[in-house]
């Protein structure tokens, strides 16, 4: 499902425009990334829990010539499936 098609099925379920709807979606959207840029964590009951992975920096290397090379520290987005979500999708509710 792309966005455009999430943003069609919450006007359609909702009996909003789609106008009105991709208000909603992009909303949503942007609180949750704010409050990851903020190093929240943010539970949704039954769907999953997105939180902030910090990594340090490391010595790596370049795969093409085999230099060293410094990367940098960095914090990345992980998802973790809830049990709700995982027994939806497995048809047990």
């Amino acid at each position: 499902m792309t966005k455009s098609e999430l943003i069609e099925a919450v006007a359609r379920q909702s009996e909003i425009t789609l106008d009105r709807a991709a208000i909603v979606v992009n909303a949503v959207f942007e609180q949750m990334v704010d409050a990851m840029k903020r190093g929240e964590r943010i539970e949704i009951r039954n769907f999953g829990n997105f939180t902030v992975k910090h990594y340090d920096g490391y010595i790596g290397r370049n795969p093409k010539s085999g230099d060293k090379v410094q990367v940098p520290p960095k914090r990345l987005p992980f998802f973790k499936s809830g049990l709700g979500l995982k027994e939806m999708i497995n048809g047990r509710r």
